[in-house]
């Protein structure tokens, strides 16, 4: 049998999502539990899989993963759902032997920043620079092997009190994309740079520019979305905007 779980989690507290050697990280963490519950007995047997690793710093309100397991989903979440202080285990769902949580239909970030002197209406066209299919060679760190070429679905602009909220809808990201596209948005704002230099970033990937990263600690992995619903806690599911509240409070 193959599960999905559902969690969230504050990315302050830990050296990032992914496995590190010597290091507390979300992922090592999750995958300690597993063992020591005997959900799983390794990583590879189980053919364990993440959804998305997220940076040192950032939070999720949805993170997803998913392994090979003999014991029943009701059992795991009910033991997952308290062992963690830091880390809320929340929806379950049984899925099909090869699922591979990584390819999701849809991923929505949402990054909280100071909405004092920044002009929404302005800060929206700005980031209309950025939908579509575009080469981010000049907004992310690019690995070798990984493609440049994304496209962002939809930037969406909210107030929340003194916070201007942007909320980011794609398939996929690059690594540090939505905060380089952070920066390059906010110096438009102070006057720093203009939208043609943008354009002309996008438009001209070889010709390097840097127009900074934005700090990671605002940034949330808001939701994951597949073409099936988890089943969910639903006192467990109360907690979830008390975490963001929590998350927020402290940016």
């Amino acid at each position: 049998m193959r599960v999905a779980v559902k969690f969230a989690y504050d990315g302050r507290e830990f050296h990032g999502y992914a496995r590190q050697p010597q290091l507390e990280t979300i992922e090592g963490k999750i995958v300690k539990a597993l063992i020591k519950h005997g959900f799983i007995e390794d990583t590879n047997e189980s053919h364990f899989r993440s959804a998305s690793r997220t940076d040192k710093g950032v939070s999720a309100l949805c993170n997803i993963i998913a392994f090979d397991t003999d014991i029943s989903k009701k059992y795991i979440l009910q033991i997952l759902s308290n062992e963690f202080t830091d880390i809320v285990v929340y929806g379950i769902r049984d899925v099909v032997p090869d699922f591979n949580p990584r390819y999701a239909k849809l991923r929505r970030y949402r990054y909280y920043t100071n909405g004092d002197n920044i002009d929404s209406e302005r800060a929206m066209s700005t980031a209309n620079a950025f939908t579509g299919e575009h080469d981010f060679g000049n907004f992310a760190r690019i690995e070798s092997f990984r493609n440049p070429v994304r496209s962002i679905d939809n930037i969406v602009f909210t107030r929340n009190g003194n916070f201007l909220v942007i909320d980011f809808y794609a398939q996929t990201f690059l690594w540090h994309q939505i905060r380089r596209v952070v920066s390059a948005i906010i110096k438009v704002e102070k006057g720093k740079i203009e939208k043609k230099d943008i354009i002309d970033a996008l438009e001209n990937p070889n010709k390097k520019v840097d127009f900074g990263l934005a700090p990671a600690e605002p940034l949330i992995l808001k939701d994951i979305v597949y073409d099936f619903d988890f089943e969910y806690g639903n006192a467990l599911m109360k907690k979830i905007k008390e975490f963001e509240n929590k998350i927020i409070k402290n940016i």
